[in-house]
Order: structure tokens, then sequence, then C-alpha cells
């Protein structure tokens, strides 16, 4: 990762004067045409693929009214037929193939393409994914678009987010260099013809889910540009991206739709135009529940000027957007040139695209075919295979032998396959009871676990019953007892089930009316499929609808059940009014799974998670276990026969409790798509050597973590990088069919050599990690970092050197006391190893660098660069509303520390910029109680961003190198200081 920046003002100066020069010239031959001409006429410059893509965006930008540029501002890009331009829309989403379209191929969840450690395999996904995308252009179907909203680079610092499945890992070189692969695969490779035009999502640390359009994450200084900046920088620098989308979070204070960092900083990481986009509705957000800007002219020309391009907003309706830029123009809050310069950003990503060129371009001619291509198929059980991680093998249970047929297939998710918020339309399912009888030949025994039960009204002997056909029907209570009066309970933990009536094996749900068993899996926005059974003291239950926007704050209907109508038909009632039930238990989902075990040569059992229920965009996870039930039944399987397999199939790392010592196998996988269950009989039966590796920690309990808006890495030690407990599975970790041998590492030009020997009887991968660790620093270091991996595949016996590319650059971190990039001299361990906590092999590493001098305070210093603070008392806050970070104390007492300052022979006055409420900052030195040698005062300023300057005397004391504390009151906000 190159920490140098290039000169963004000086770099689009010189393009703009090399893009005139051309123009000028361009005008001189003739390629421009200088008198009306037809829309498809190839003297149009911007149609000319010969010409630079400047120049063409130039000729193009030159030839639209003022008008039309600002409606290109808006997601939804409207026609220009009097240039014969046609539509263009932002936003196709494409997180493991493309989603919403219509059946395409389904590859594994994002999280689980991650862990596969294979770069060379993500950009093949990547490619089929954007070809895919480019074979739905033929029809341009509703929602289609060229420029994806993929890949997600957030890093999955918490176990507990609600997106998990979507991001990568939480370390930030595996996500850059995972993201780099599968960006470089939806572009083609080649900057200037693209193939797809992907957006990296979301800028910037959007990592919770709750109330996450008002929660600012306070990144400190070192923890913004070593972690949650350096995931998304690779891409950038690599031109795998053509640009970022602004997350719906606020960063220190400022909503990211403004951060002036999409200019300031993302733009300086590549030499192309990027077209950044605003997350749906954000634009609203500003004058919405953040209360940011009072009018959207206000907020909309502010998040232009910061660096967006592209605003999604009010769906398909662009009025809002593009009457807000016009109201901007004609108040002086933009100018023609704000909105040229967005545009010219689209427009570059659409020429580059092909859009303008002869027959689309280099990918025009890709058609329908590509998609769900016998080809694509091969990929995607390869990348499901590929992405399981083996978490546990006692005595070599594993791999299975083929030759033992009797083999029984059970857990709720043993033949399903669920898809998720970002899935793709499934063209067809192969469930882990399919994948297996294929291998065998033979059917599987099969059973899913889950009690089927009927819930009677013990007031009315009434049953609860759905509709027997296939659209089902309203539920109602009657006298009737079969199979409409049954439903398979399905338990997914935190005390939520979903209901499938066995009348016709659709999910139960609320349609804002009534509640109908009309759904082949709980999907939509809201989830309506949710119910909770609540045991009264007296054994009977409530049936509880728990459809997400039930936690809305503008839901205000009651949420138990019971009969509403004169036919029985079930509504929504108080608690007061709720039917209580008797749940018979018709059929024992545990009584069924042991009876479909026993006696067989090998029992599976897959339990995990329903992707939209408890962990999905909006929601975090409040959980981290396996649902009480699938416990349960796991432990009924492995006593009735021993020879139990047991696969977790979810999007996130679970504390899995006594269970994982209880069973002999445990084999971990995402959501893998498609081609699920033949990926998983690949593994279990040994043609796929497991090499999946984690790309987190496991930890053992949620009492390990911080709180979930805690984004401060390095002062609460999280991640694999700074977590001092012992985790369940630590991050990298993941088991084989084989063993392997490390040498010693050897330092070699450019990085480091190792030699690795397959020492087993089976071929496989290995993922050779390389970590380092500084031994000596002036500031708090991690406890390794990971800098280099390879997955490297070895026959047995054989012996491959692996080189490890690492540079000293790599070793920088940044240095608070002079803002920039250091590497220090001194002694790093050189780790190389199967996982972050199996080291096979160390070497250290004499680094000649720099050493950070001793603080200046006599000159401005910026309080957000401090070494440490108080928690729970010390926030980053907005400077002011353009850019800046100022630090706010929310309680007295709330102190920030600046180690190792060189105060000489004397400061004689301290001076600050402050502003908020009136209050003191204390000078004190060695502590935040030390000795005190000057104290300023504030009066207060009648704004949070109106700076004022105070200034204190200091004593004698102030003398000498030592650390200096600068203690707040309660709602100040101090902006810079010095100490002179």
């Amino acid at each position: 990762m190159r920490k140098g920046k290039r000169s963004k003002r000086s770099r689009g100066s010189g393009r703009r004067q090399r893009a005139s020069l051309v123009l000028a010239l361009a005008l001189t031959a003739g390629l421009t045409a200088v008198a009306p001409a037809g829309a498809d006429d190839p003297a149009y410059a911007f149609r000319n693929p010969r010409l630079p893509v400047t120049e063409r965006v130039n000729d193009l930008l030159g030839r639209l009214t003022l008008d039309e540029k600002i409606s290109l501002l808006h997601q939804y890009e409207p026609a220009i037929p009097r240039l014969g331009i046609q539509s263009f829309r932002t936003g196709t989403e494409a997180l493991h193939g493309v989603a919403w379209l219509g059946r395409a191929t389904v590859f594994p969840q994002a999280i689980g393409l991650a862990s596969t450690w294979d770069p060379a395999l993500i950009q093949q996904v990547g490619s089929a994914v954007g070809d895919e995308a480019r074979g739905f252009q033929q029809e341009r179907p509703d929602g289609w678009g060229l420029n994806l909203w993929a890949p997600v680079v957030n890093l999955l610092r918490d176990p507990r987010w609600g997106r998990n499945e979507e991001g990568y890992s939480e370390d930030p070189y595996l996500t850059g260099s995972i993201s780099t692969a599968y960006g470089e695969g939806l572009t083609g490779g080649d900057p200037d013809h693209l193939k797809t035009a992907p957006t990296l999502k979301h800028y910037l640390a959007n990592n919770n889910e709750v109330n996450r359009t008002t929660t600012s994450s306070d990144l400190r200084p070192r923890v913004q540009h070593e972690y949650d900046e350096a995931a998304f920088r690779p891409a950038v620098e690599a031109d795998a991206t053509t640009g970022v989308m602004a997350s719906y979070n606020l960063v220190n204070g400022r909503p990211d739709t403004v951060n002036p960092d999409l200019d300031d900083v993302v733009r300086t990481w590549t030499s192309r135009d990027l077209l950044n986009v605003t997350d749906a509705f954000a634009p609203g957000n500003l004058t919405g529940d953040q209360q940011y800007y009072p009018t959207l002219a206000e907020g909309d020309a502010a998040a232009l000027k910061a660096g967006i391009d592209s605003f999604t907003d009010n769906n398909g309706d662009s009025a809002p957007t593009t009457t807000a830029v016009k109201s901007a123009l004609t108040t002086g809050l933009l100018t023609e040139s704000d909105v040229d310069r967005a545009v010219s950003h689209i427009l570059a990503v659409r020429v580059r695209l092909g859009e303008f060129d002869p027959n689309g371009g280099k990918y025009g001619s890709i058609d329908r075919s590509v998609i769900n291509s016998p080809a694509h198929q091969k990929l995607a059980r390869e990348a499901a295979a590929e992405s399981a991680v083996l978490l546990k093998n006692k005595d070599g249970v594993l791999p299975l032998k083929t030759s033992a047929k009797n083999v029984a297939v059970v857990g709720p998710l043993a033949d399903t396959l669920y898809t998720d918020w970002y899935s793709g339309t499934l063209p067809y399912a192969v469930t882990p009871a399919d994948g297996i009888a294929s291998k065998l030949g033979t059917p599987v025994g099969s059973s899913e676990g889950v009690d089927r039960i009927a819930l009677k009204d013990t007031a009315t002997g009434k049953y609860v019953t759905a509709g027997a056909s296939e659209a089902g029907g309203a539920l109602k209570e009657s006298t009737e007892t079969g199979v409409a009066a049954q439903f398979d309970a399905f338990d997914w933990g935190s005390g939520i089930v979903t209901l499938r009536s066995a009348a016709n094996g659709k999910y139960v749900g609320y349609n804002w009316s009534d509640f109908v068993n009309d759904q082949v899996q709980p999907n939509g926005w809201y989830v309506q499929q949710q119910f909770e059974l609540e045991q009264q003291d007296d054994g009977t239950y409530l049936l509880r609808y728990a459809g997400y926007e039930t936690t809305e704050s503008w839901w205000s209907n009651p949420v138990y059940l019971g009969p509403t109508g004169p036919d029985g038909t079930l509504g929504l009632v108080e608690k007061s009014g709720a039917a209580h039930y008797s749940k018979d238990v018709v059929r024992s989902g545990v009584g069924e799974a042991v009876a479909a075990v026993r006696g067989k040569d090998t029992a599976v059992v897959v339990v995990g998670s329903m992707p939209a229920i408890n962990g999905r965009e909006a929601h975090d996870r409040t959980d981290m276990g396996l649902a009480p039930s699938q416990e349960a039944l796991v432990r009924a399987v492995r006593a009735a026969n021993p020879k139990t397999v047991v696969i977790v199939e979810n999007s996130y790392p679970t504390t899995l409790g006594t269970l994982q010592k209880e069973v002999p196998a445990l084999l971990w996988t995402t959501h893998a798509g498609q081609e699920t269950g033949n990926a998983l009989a690949d593994v279990l039966y040994g043609d796929t050597n497991p090499a999946g590796r984690l790309t987190q920690t496991w930890y053992r309990s949620a009492s390990d973590l911080p709180s979930i808006l805690d984004y401060d890495i390095i002062k609460s030690d999280r991640t694999y990088q700074y977590f001092k407990g012992r985790a369940l599975y630590p991050f990298g970790y993941g088991l084989s069919y084989t063993t392997f041998r490390y040498g010693a590492p050897k330092r070699v030009d450019g990085g480091y050599e190792v030699a690795v020997t397959n020492t087993g009887e089976r071929a496989g991968d290995e993922v050779v990690q390389l970590y380092t660790h500084q031994r000596a620093s002036r500031d708090k270091q991690p406890l390794k970092q990971l800098k280099a991996y390879a997955r490297v595949s070895l026959k047995p016996g054989e012996t491959k050197t692996v080189r490890l590319k690492v540079r000293p650059s790599d070793l920088a971190h940044w240095d608070v006391t002079r803002s920039k990039w250091v590497v220090e001299s001194g002694t790093y361990d050189v780790l190389v190893g199967a996982s972050s906590s199996d080291i096979r092999s160390r070497t250290s590493w004499t680094v000649r660098g720099e050493t950070i001098p001793p603080r200046d305070l006599t000159k401005v210093t910026r309080a957000e660069n401090f070494d440490d603070y108080s928690p729970g008392s010390v926030r980053l806050v907005d400077e002011s509303k353009a850019r800046g970070t100022a630090v706010g104390a929310t309680a007295d007492g709330a102190w920030l520390k600046f180690a190792d300052t060189e105060l000489g022979s004397g400061a004689s006055e301290f001076s600050a910029r402050v502003a908020g409420s009136s209050g003191t900052v204390e000078v004190r030195l060695g502590s935040p109680t030390g000795p005190l040698v000057g104290t300023a005062r504030t009066g207060g300023t009648a704004s949070p961003y109106d700076y004022t300057t105070v200034t204190a005397a200091l004593t004698g004391a102030a003398k000498g190198r030592t650390g200096v504390y600068l203690v707040l009151s309660g709602g100040v906000r101090l902006s810079t200081f010095t100490l002179r």
C-alpha cells in the first residue's frame, strides 16, 4: 500500500490543460462537429473511441444545457434524445452475483468468497458477475445498469453487525486484496474500457445498523488511516473501482454524505475520475433525522462540494434533487462549475463503459447467454467448495467414504437453500441433502428436525388454520384439525420463529392486512414472516408478530394475534385481547431426526441461520449463538449416532459454546449459493481438500466485545490485531485433510521466502500467512498484523518456495505528532504460519526508518491528534459543517493525553480555540490529576461552530520532557491549541 499522495489540485489542473490542448487540436483537425450534426454522427468527438476519455467528456459536457447537466446528477439519468443518449441508472446490486434482475448465477456470500483467501478465484467470480451484468444489457430490465454497487469493503470489526455477510474481513489488508480482485474482475482489468463500473460500499466506518443514520463513528486519526481508510484504498489505487458510496452514518459528527474526504482523500488515490454516489435516501437524511441542514438545497450543495456526483434519493423521482440543485445555483450555494465537475465524473465513467462507442464498445456484444452458463455454474461450485472452513476434525472423521452410503442428512438447513437480501434469484438449488445424495448415487435419509405444531385457542377450542391452495389464505381459527391446522416451527434464535404451513409448504407472513401462508421463504425489507411464541405462566402461549417494521418508530399497531373477524380471521390485537394458545406438538423434530440417523453410517447435521432473520441490513445481531433448539438437535443426533458431522451454515462468527467440544467434526460455510450442496459434498467426501480460512475472530462470548458503537479498535483491543483474550477460533484459522511443514523465512528482495512442504498423504492447499510485529514503538502497536499471504497447492511430499511480498514501507503507521506515515527504526518480528495464532516459523527484521521526535506543542496542534483519552467522556465532533474534526467533552473531567512532549526550559502561555459551553480547559502534567500548570476559561459560544480563542498563563512547572494532559469541562469543544 503506497503511503504517498498525489496532488489532486495539480493533477486536475494538468488534466484540464491537456484536455483543452487536445480539444483545440481536435477542433482544428475537424474531429469535432462545428455545425449541427446527427446524434450518432461520428463527427461528435464524444463518439470517437480513438480520442482520449477526457476530450470525449469535455466535448459532450460542452454540448449539454445546464438543465440537462443537472438532470444527470440523479440516480435515474434521463435520455437526451437530441444527442442520441440513452437513459442511465447508477446502482445495480452485484455483491455475490447480479441481484434483483432475474435468475442469475448466485455465488457464495461475500464473507464466503473472502474465506477462500484466493484473489485469483475472486477475480474470476468478479469477471463472471460482470459478464452477467453485461448480459442483461440487451434487454435492459427494470433496475438494470452497468454501475454496480459492489463490493462492500467495510471492515468486520464486530461480528454482531447485521451486514456481516456483506463484508470480507476484520483485516484491512485482506479486505483490500479481495476487494481489488473482485473489482478487477468486474471492470475487466482495463480502466479505459470498462466491463462494468463497480462502486465500493460504504465510505466510511459503517459497521452498525442500530440508529445507523444518526450514530457517529468516532475515528481518531490512527484508526481512520491505518484501519478504515486502509480497506478502501487498495482497490481505488489499482483502478479496480470507479467510485465509492457514501455511507448513512456520521463520522466524527459529520454525515458521510457530506464528508469532504470523498474529494480530499479518496480522489488523491487515483488519477482517474471517480463517480461517487450517495446511499439510498441519504440526501434526505441531511434535512430529516440528521437535522444537519435546514433545506435540501443546502444539503445537496454541500454534498456536491464534498465530492458526491450522483444523488440516490426519492427512488425514480428526480424532481426534488434537480429542484434543490437549481435552487442552490440561484442562491449562490453552487456555481455551474460545481455541477460541471460532478457531471464530468459521471460522463467519464459512461464513456469508459463504451456507451458512446460503436456497437457498445469492447463488451457491447455480451448477451444473456452468459447468464448462469455452464462455466459459471462450475465456478460457483468451485467458489463454494473453496470457501468452506474445516473447524474441527477429530481422529480424521473427515473425509467420509463414498462406500459408506447409508447416510442421513438432517437439520433445518439440510434440504433447503436460503437467499439473502442482496442475493440474485437462484436459477436452481442444490441442497446439502441433494449434493450428498448425488455424490453417493443413492437417496439419503433426511429430516429438518423441526417441530410440527398446532395452535389451539384455549378459550374456544378452535385451531389456527391456513389456506391449502398454492396462494395460501388468511389465517383463521376454525374447528379443522388436519394439515391445515399444522405448522413447522423453525427456531432461529433470540425467540424468533417462522411458521411454515403444512397445508401448502409456504411460510406465514403479514401483508399489512392479513396473515397469509404465501411465501416460499422469509423475505422482504421488513421480513414479515417473523413471530414469537411467548409462553405464559399458565403454560399457554401468546402469538406475537415480530416483523421488522414493529421496531420502527412509526409503528403504532398492536403486535399480538387474535381473532378479529366473525369468521375467526386472525388480526393484530392488544396483549389484553390476545388469544391464548396451547402448543400441541404433532411431530417432534428431534424425534424424527434421531430416528433418521439411528444406525446410519454417518449423520450429517446442517444448522445455522436464515439470512433475513437475526442479522441483516438495518438489524444488528443481539445473540451470537446458535438457536437453542438447534443446539439441542445436534446433541440429540450426536447421542443417537456418534459418527456425527456438523455443518454450520451462516454468515458470521458463532459462539458455539460447548458444542464444538462435543462433536467430532465441524465445518463452517456461509450461505453459498446455488451449488451449496454439491460443494459441501465435495468437501465432506474429499474431492475438495478444505482450505478455507476464517476472515474474522470467532469470540467465545459477547462479553469479549465492547459496545458495537465503539470504533476505536486500538483502545478497546478489538480484532485479532489487538485482542488479548483467548478466541474460540482465531483469525486465519482453518484445517486441512493433510499437514504442512514450514521452513525458516528468508529475506529476499521485496519480501520473504519460505519453503512449505505437504507432509500428508493428500494433495491440498495451504494458506501461508505472514504477520509482522513491531517490538518497540512510541505508539501502541498491534500484537500482530497481516502483511502478506498466498494460497499454494501442494501434492503429497511436494515442497514449494512461497514468496511473500512485504516492503519496509508496509510497516508504516500514522504518526499523530506530525500527521504523516512513519516507519520507525527498530526490530520487527516476521511471523509466518497457518493462522494468526499458529505461527510455524519466524525471524526478525531490522529496519532503518526514523525516530519520532518529542512533540513540539509550540506549533499549532490539532486536539484530535491526542495519544490517549478518557473513555466515555470524549467524542470526536465536526469542527465545522464543511470540514475539520474537533474534540468534544461530554462530561466534566474529560481528558486528552499528549505524550512525550518537549517543553524545554518552560512554556509560559497556553492558547486554545474552543467552542460550545462555558467551562475550563486545564493543563496538567504527567496524568489527568497531575500538577495543574494553567487553566483557560471560556464563557461559551453561541454556536458549536463559532470558535473563540482562550488563553492561560502557565506556571514555571511547565517545562522539561513530559506528558501534557488537557482536562475539559463538559460541553466544551476544543479544536487546536499551543503551549509557548
